[in-house]
């Protein structure tokens, strides 16, 4: 009798077991089916359960045609828009799957997600004394909206375009800010060639589905669209004759939001630019022109966020005709924001730098995999993580070999820092000291929470031989920050921080 109650246990134990197996792994299959069918499925455990509960699970749903609760991704949003999205097709009108497995798939993401997320990742720094920092004001208009920033080697001056169009020109050693113009709306691209500037604005500022992007060429006080068409929330733009015949292309990244794309614009024999889409996806960020494969040809290295992350390489063919192949993925979640090609360890070819941080979505939280990587390329454009530096909200990085010891170093911005416990974080520098071991001291300055750092570039302001690095701050409120930083940035009125080096001293 004791021996059939063991069996009849054990029987049942199984058929319960091979039930449970039966169901994770539709669980499972629904999960990398749905959640990875354009990008890499996130790791449940990379965001908390209350934003997968809150934010994530209902946006997914509405993406997959179900509406619980009373969610609705038109809500709050203007009719122009609402009309953008729907003509998009993001958003079915009928559940693509069953309510049941729908169900199942909630319940499987919430059982597996963490409460909190562990940041244990933050490093420590020493104060900063190879930069003095030196903050500027450019004018008495409280707060910063810079949305372009660059520094001009040629005419040793920092240009800067702003939120509302306007473009100026400032003197380092004059300390003069010249006006050049304005054009509307957001600033996000200037580039000079033969005296002619190109300027592209990216219509709305803010996730948006509306189209409404233009690039303006800027010729002796006449100004006139480069193309009639617009562009979709373009955020940077490349000129550059790419197939070496004499005529430059215009390369336009058009981040977009549910929707977006990478753009050629081509002239034709009448000298009018026609455009092509090379990439029919949104998040295009940064393009860099190279010649990845060595066959005579500029290829592009696009990198890209919103979805389907990472990098891609764009191998020019012929005649402007190029096949893409994805050499670096990263989860959705990561929040790729910035790139830098080098050749890091000094073997003839091209590695890539890339800085993960991006934190204006609705996955809002101080993320452990944010930060700056290092990929190495193994001399075939295979790229593998060698390094990591973790640093929430990280944005953008510069790379030269500042203390001039033959490595290259980094400067690393956060525009999305932890506020509350860190602030100083706003602003890293690595100084590299073992290259071949990836070894790097870290260094931040007290001043860093004068301003609210969005961009970043470098060069010889000075004209002393090094290199300074030049931060500007963006004061516009699309995270959350303490009330009394965001006071006083405002009292402060900080909009450049010039981080002089003093190494030829």
């Amino acid at each position: 009798m004791l021996r059939k109650r063991i069996y009849f246990i054990c029987l049942t134990m199984l058929i319960i077991s091979c039930s449970s197996k039966k169901k994770e792994k539709k669980e499972v299959a629904l999960y990398n089916t749905h959640c990875a069918s354009c990008h890499i499925a996130p790791a449940i455990e990379d965001l908390p359960r209350n934003i997968w509960e809150d934010e994530i699970l209902p946006e997914m749903g509405a993406r997959l045609g179900i509406r619980e609760n009373g969610y609705s991704p038109y809500a709050g949003l203007p009719f122009g828009e609402q009309s953008a999205i729907i003509e998009s097709g993001i958003y079915p009108s009928k559940p693509l799957m069953p309510l049941e497995d729908w169900a199942l798939l909630k319940k499987y993401i919430l059982s597996l997600a963490p409460d909190t997320l562990q940041n244990d990742g933050i490093k420590l720094s020493e104060e900063l004394t190879q930069f003095t920092p030196n903050p500027i004001s450019l004018d008495q208009t409280k707060g910063t909206l810079f949305t372009f920033m660059e520094y001009n080697e040629a005419k040793y001056k920092l240009v800067i375009g702003d939120l509302s169009g306007g473009i100026a020109a400032y003197d380092f050693s004059s300390k003069e800010i010249v006006p050049m113009g304005g054009f509307g709306n957001g600033i996000t691209s200037i580039i000079e060639k033969e005296g002619t500037n190109f300027i592209t604005t990216i219509g709305i500022l803010n996730q948006s589905d509306m189209v409404n992007g233009r690039i303006f060429s800027a010729h002796n006080g006449s100004i006139k669209p480069v193309i009639n068409d617009v562009f979709h929330r373009p955020v940077h733009t490349l000129i550059h004759d790419l197939d070496k015949n004499g005529t430059e292309e215009i390369v336009v990244s058009e981040f977009g939001n549910l929707t977006g794309q990478l753009s050629i614009l081509v002239k034709n024999e009448q000298g009018q630019y026609q455009k092509r889409i090379l990439l029919n996806k949104p998040g295009s960020l940064r393009v860099i022109h190279r010649d990845m494969d060595k066959d005579g040809k500029e290829d592009l290295i696009v990198l890209s966020g919103q979805g389907d992350e990472g990098i891609t390489i764009f191998y020019q063919e012929n005649d402007l005709a190029f096949r893409a192949e994805k050499v670096i993925s990263y989860s959705p979640v990561y929040g790729s924001s910035w790139f830098d090609l080098v050749d890091y360890d000094n073997d003839g070819d091209d590695d890539i730098i890339i800085v993960n941080g991006d934190n204006a979505d609705k996955s809002y939280v101080h993320k452990p995999y944010h930060g700056m990587r290092i990929h190495i390329n193994n001399g075939k454009n295979e790229f593998s993580e060698e390094y990591f530096y973790p640093l929430n909200g990280a944005t953008r990085v510069v790379s030269n070999d500042f203390d001039k010891d033959g490595d290259l170093d980094f400067g690393l911005l956060s525009t999305f820092p932890d506020y509350e416990n860190h602030p100083e974080l706003s602003f890293v520098y690595l100084e590299n000291t073992d290259s071949k071991s990836y070894s790097f001291k870290a260094f931040t300055f007290t001043d860093s929470n004068l301003g609210k750092w969005f961009l970043m570039d470098t060069g010889d302001i000075d004209n002393d031989g090094d290199e300074d690095i030049i931060l500007s701050s963006f004061t516009y409120p699309f995270t959350p920050a303490p009330t009394d930083l965001a006071k006083f940035w405002i009292k402060k009125n900080v909009d450049i921080m010039v981080l002089k080096n003093n190494l030829e001293q």
